[in-house]
C-alpha cells in the first residue's frame, strides 16, 4: 500500500484550518445569538383605494338631477297654488255639464 505524500507546510495547513474553525464558530454563535425580525405592523395604505372618486362623482351628479327635478316640480306646484288650479278644472266641469 503507498502513502499519500503528505505536503511540506503543515503549518499552512493547520493556519487555514484555524481560520475556517474561527469563521464557523463566529458564524454558529450569531446564529445562536440572532434575534426573530417579523414585521407585524399593518400594511400601508393607500388613499386612492379608499376614496372612489368614480362613485363620488356619480353620486354627485345623480343627487344634481334629483334637486333639479325637485325644483321643476316645486314650480309648477307653486303655479297651480298661484292660480288655485281653477281655470282648468273650470273649463273641464263645464263642458262635461253642457
Amino acid at each position: 500500500m503507498q502513502r499519500v505524500p503528505r505536503p511540506a507546510l503543515l503549518c499552512g495547513r493547520d493556519y487555514l484550518q484555524h481560520t475556517w474553525e474561527k469563521a464557523y464558530q463566529d458564524h454558529r454563535r450569531k446564529i445562536q445569538d440572532a434575534q426573530p425580525l417579523v414585521d407585524t405592523s399593518a400594511p400601508l395604505s393607500l388613499s386612492h383605494l379608499h376614496l372612489k372618486f368614480k362613485k363620488l362623482k356619480l353620486e354627485e351628479e345623480r343627487l344634481a338631477v334629483i334637486d333639479r327635478d325637485n325644483r321643476l316640480l316645486l314650480e309648477r306646484l307653486s303655479c297651480i297654488m298661484r292660480t288655485r288650479g281653477q281655470a282648468e278644472s273650470r273649463k273641464s266641469h263645464t263642458q262635461k255639464r253642457n
